[in-house]
């Protein structure tokens, strides 16, 4: 296999690097799998992917009268040969592709903003290192992986290239032709991700309040743990929200969550961070280690191996006892907040200015 020198040289700073990849790419790195979990039957995998296909070749009639069905199987886990095509309807990026067949071509064409341009030339790399299709320059993981920033800031100029959605991109291309994966990112970024990546990072401060408050419901201590040691939601979740949960989870963790993720919006993304904060910060013997806000940062940003696990993770973010009025709620109460302190400021400034 023949690498760049800077592919050698990432590569040699970690020392769980393999010869060979494991069975979804990667040669090293957390998200590397030594020992996949135990498979279903045959039979069972052949009896999802019958009924994945007969659910997608009647797509709108599941959406409009049996949507249930399609966020209980999503739930369970998406057969890994349907996946692509399934995330591909669950976007809605089937029809953005039918709506606009020729646009993706029409971005390459394009020359795109210079500035930004570099920006991502400067980012490609850095995305999944240790993944076979993004070891080398002149590789079509980062080509393709190129374009499609290319194409969605010029698609999108009010948002551009942020830094947080090359990972996005990256994991999308793993599964989905580029143009394919190119609408699923817009469906992402302009739906479940809205106004994320603009400047200002507004809606991801008031969602930083909304976790904070659903923290508050669903384990106290560690709610007021965060509390004492003056611990910002925004100092342990950015890169969680910002990049989907992709450069956190494990690999066969993400795929699931992402199968819920697609299905079931953001509120799957705020339930993962429950999780984790959760189960990483309830035990008392570790609050009491954790006896500053450097110390605890250390154990959200690195949480106990257990915790991360596929099956953890989704039991228990569809035990949390969260019905969707308790995001409505939280919702109201911050953005009620906020606009109370944006009245306050103006109210001091035109007092100032008086």
């Amino acid at each position: 296999m023949a690498t760049s020198p800077r592919s050698v040289d990432t590569i040699s700073l970690c020392s769980t690097v393999s010869s060979c990849p494991d069975r979804n790419g990667f040669y090293g790195g957390f998200q590397r799998t030594e020992k996949p979990k135990e498979p279903l039957s045959k039979a069972q995998i052949i009896a999802r992917e019958k009924k994945w296909l007969y659910m997608i070749d009647n797509w709108s009639l599941y959406m409009s009268k049996n949507y249930k069905k399609i966020r209980d199987r999503c739930r369970k886990g998406i057969p890994k040969s349907v996946r692509p095509r399934a995330w591909f309807y669950l976007s809605g990026a089937y029809l953005l592709k039918k709506k606009n067949p020729t646009v993706y071509k029409e971005l390459l064409e394009q020359p795109g903003n210079p500035h930004v341009i570099e920006e991502i030339k400067k980012d490609k790399h850095r995305q999944f290192p240790f993944h076979e299709m993004f070891l080398d320059e002149d590789k079509v993981g980062q080509i393709e992986l190129f374009n499609v920033l290319k194409a969605y800031s010029i698609y999108n100029p009010k948002v551009g290239f942020c830094q947080a959605q090359a990972p996005i991109a990256a994991f999308l291309l793993m599964h989905l032709p580029a143009e394919d994966a190119f609408w699923v990112f817009v469906s992402v970024c302009d739906v479940y991700l809205e106004d994320y990546f603009i400047t200002g990072l507004e809606v991801l401060q008031n969602d930083a309040g909304i976790l904070e408050g659903l923290l508050k419901k669903t384990c106290p201590p560690a709610y007021r743990h965060l509390q004492k040691h003056k611990v910002e939601p925004l100092l342990y979740m950015t890169d969680w929200f910002l990049c989907a949960m992709t450069r956190t989870l494990p690999w066969e963790t993400l795929l699931r969550v992402w199968d819920c993720f697609l299905a079931e919006g953001i509120r799957v993304i705020f339930k993962v961070a429950l999780v984790i904060i959760g189960a990483s910060l309830n035990q008392h013997k570790v609050r009491k280690q954790c006896n500053g806000l450097c110390e605890t940062l250390e154990v959200l940003r690195s949480p106990p191996e257990h915790v991360l696990e596929e099956d953890f993770i989704i039991n228990n973010i569809q035990r949390l006892n969260l019905r969707v009025e308790d995001f409505q709620i939280e919702h109201t109460r911050q953005k009620n907040r906020r606009a109370k302190q944006k009245a306050m400021q103006e109210a001091a400034a035109a007092t100032t200015a008086s």
